[in-house]
């Protein structure tokens, strides 16, 4: 399992009985994580010092109870990188630390290259691959079919000094994008894709994972240029194992390209126990 040390505002402090215990910066809050099926006590004293902590809904959903007051949005850093952090819907935070290891991977391939290197971002969220590969000295493309998380990843830039670099910001269904990136003969040295399990696009598009992903890595071979760089892809859904996504990126671009593909799962080293805990799978392929 890869996973990074290098984070120094976040912290996995614990995890049991289906929650994690985590600080972003100087914040606390505990969210809900169906990977925790281990009912281990919860020793850290900082369970009972959280300033908020999702609960999921029996119907679906949830929403954040508040224990102590907190800002409306905070900043915390990874290495030269700034990123906004905010409660949002669904437990979510405004980053996911654990792509910090793929954010060194690309960062290490692009400064490596010794060329140009034009990056797509798809279902960039809110651009923590973006503003690494941006500062790595890439060019990159940034798509996600939310306007709130464009302007969030916009902001991210902003905090990590690359707003100035050359980025587009594209608010839009990825498959179309793709579509249209193709009959405009664009294409590109490296591509990372970070694919929802279920998603809606901005006109009310859906997207399923298993159904969508393999013609979408087919539709994205073509707007690869003749000397690809790598190929990113990462999935949070379980049903997706590391082989099983290093069999299909394989097949979509081995013949063609040659090079190889590798596949394991991500995760976040936990605090109190010294274990990783995994969230998800990543496929790269690479020359």
């Amino acid at each position: 399992m890869r996973c990074t040390d290098n984070w120094l505002d976040y912290e996995l402090l614990d995890a049991a009985s289906g929650e994690r215990l985590e600080r972003w910066g100087d914040i606390i809050l505990i969210r809900p994580d169906t990977q925790i099926i281990w009912n281990t006590p919860k020793k850290d004293y900082r369970w009972n010092k959280a300033h908020a902590k999702y609960i999921r809904s029996n119907s679906g959903g949830g929403h954040w109870e508040y224990y102590k007051k907190l800002p409306e949005t905070w900043n915390i850093k990874y290495g030269d990188l700034g990123f906004v952090i905010k409660p949002m819907g669904f437990k979510h935070t405004g980053v996911f630390p654990e792509q910090a290891v793929n954010w060194d991977y690309a960062i290490e391939k692009i400064q490596n290259a010794n060329r140009p290197v034009n990056v797509l971002n798809l279902f960039g969220y809110t651009g923590g691959a973006t503003v690494a590969c941006l500062k790595a000295g890439a060019s990159v493309c940034h798509v996600d079919a939310s306007k709130g998380m464009v302007n969030m990843a916009k902001e991210n830039a902003l905090l990590s000094g690359v707003s100035d670099k050359s980025v587009r910001w594209i608010v839009d269904d990825c498959v179309k994008f793709v579509n249209r990136e193709i009959r405009r003969g664009r294409r590109y040295d490296a591509i990372i894709m970070d694919p929802p399990s279920y998603g809606r696009g901005p006109n009310g598009e859906v997207w399923k994972l298993e159904t969508e992903l393999f013609p979408l890595l087919e539709l994205c071979k073509q707007v690869l240029s003749d000397n690809p760089l790598f190929f990113l892809l990462n999935s949070y859904t379980s049903g997706l194992s590391p082989a099983v996504m290093e069999y299909t990126l394989t097949s979509v671009l081995k013949d063609t390209f040659s090079g190889q593909v590798k596949a394991d799962e991500i995760g976040l080293k936990v605090s109190s126990t010294n274990l990783v805990l995994p969230c998800g799978n990543t496929a790269i392929w690479e020359r």
